[in-house]
C-alpha cells in the first residue's frame, strides 16, 4: 500500500515539477525588472546570493547532507558561475542596458537548439528526427510570441550580455549534468552558491557604484528572487536535470517566454495578438514533442 501511495506520489510530482519550474523561471524576467530600477546588476546579484547562502546554510545544517570531495566542490563551483553567474548576470545586465524584459526571454527560448547540439556529442544523448523537429517548431513559436516586441535598447553590451546568458545556461546545465549529478543537491547548490557570490561582489566592487535603493517595490522582488528564484526553481531544475534527459529540460526553456508574455500582460498591460497566441499554442505543442516518448 505505502509502495503504490509513494509511486503515486512520484508520479504526480514528475508531472507538476515542470509546470511549476517554467512559471517560477518565468517570474524571474518580472522580478529582475523591478529590482534592477533600484541597485544595478551585479550589486543586486551579490545581495541576492548572499541572502541564498544563508538560507541554503540553514537548510544544510538541518539536513546534514553528504559533503562533495574536493573534486565535486570544484565541479559545483564551476555549474554555479555557468548557471548562475554568467547567465543571471548577463539577464540582469542585458535589462539594465534597457532591453525589455519580455525580449530577454527569447534568451532560454533558444536554448533548446544549442543544448540538443551538444548533449548529442557530448553527453551521448540521441535527438531524434522528431525531436529536432519540435525543437524547431518551439523556436517559430518563439519568434512569434516576440515579433512586435520592440528590438531596442543599447545594443552593444545588452545584447552582448544575452548571448553570453544564452551560452552559459547551456553549458551550466549540461555541466551540471554531466559532473554534478550525483552531488547533494543541499550541500552542491550551497556551495555553487559561495562560489556565485564571491563572483558578483568581486564584479560590483570593479565595475558599479554599489547604490541601493532600499524602497519596498526592490525589498519585495528581492525577497521573491532569492526564495521562490534561487531556491526554489533551481532546486526543481536540478530535480529534472537529474530525472531527465538534457535536451527534454531544455525543451522546458520554450514555455517561458510565453509565460512571461501573460505576465507582462496582465502585470503591465503588453496586447497578445493572434501571432503571439500562436507562438504560444507552437511552444506548448514543441515541448510535447520532444518530450514524448518514442
Amino acid at each position: 500500500m505505502k509502495t503504490a501511495m509513494n509511486h503515486n506520489q512520484e508520479n504526480m510530482a514528475a508531472r507538476a515539477a515542470p509546470i511549476l519550474f517554467v512559471v517560477l523561471w518565468s517570474t524571474g524576467f518580472i522580478g529582475t525588472k523591478y529590482v534592477i530600477n533600484n541597485a544595478d546588476p551585479l550589486t543586486y546579484l551579490a545581495i541576492r546570493m548572499a541572502i541564498v547562502v544563508g538560507l541554503m546554510a540553514v537548510i544544510v545544517a538541518i539536513a546534514r547532507p553528504k559533503w562533495p570531495d574536493r573534486i565535486g566542490i570544484a565541479h559545483s563551483a564551476v555549474a554555479g558561475i555557468l548557471v548562475h553567474g554568467f547567465y543571471l548576470g548577463g539577464t540582469a545586465i542585458a535589462i539594465a542596458h534597457s532591453i525589455p524584459a519580455g525580449l530577454s526571454a527569447l534568451i532560454p527560448g533558444l536554448q533548446p537548439i544549442l543544448t540538443s547540439t551538444i548533449a548529442n556529442r557530448w553527453l551521448g544523448e540521441r535527438v531524434t528526427p522528431v525531436q529536432w523537429a519540435g525543437l524547431v517548431l518551439g523556436l517559430g513559436g518563439v519568434v512569434l510570441i516576440l515579433h512586435n516586441r520592440p528590438l531596442t535598447g543599447e545594443a552593444g553590451l545588452g545584447w552582448l550580455a544575452s548571448v553570453v546568458a544564452l551560452i552559459s545556461i547551456t553549458l551550466g546545465t549540461l555541466y551540471q549534468r554531466r559532473y554534478c549529478s550525483r552531488i547533494d543537491w543541499r550541500s552542491g547548490n550551497l556551495v555553487q552558491y559561495v562560489a556565485v557570490t564571491i563572483f558578483f561582489a568581486a564584479g560590483a566592487f570593479l565595475f558599479e557604484d554599489r547604490e541601493v535603493h532600499w524602497t519596498r517595490e526592490f525589498l519585495l522582488a528581492l525577497a521573491w528572487l532569492a526564495v521562490a528564484l534561487s531556491i526554489g526553481s533551481i532546486g526543481l531544475l536540478y530535480w529534472l536535470i537529474r530525472h531527465a534527459a538534457a535536451t527534454s529540460v531544455a525543451s522546458l526553456f520554450y514555455l517561458v517566454p510565453a509565460v512571461t508574455a501573460l505576465m507582462a500582460y496582465v502585470l503591465f498591460g503588453e496586447k497578445l495578438d493572434a501571432l503571439a497566441i500562436a507562438g504560444i499554442a507552437m511552444c506548448a505543442a514543441a515541448v510535447f514533442v520532444v518530450n514524448r516518448r518514442l
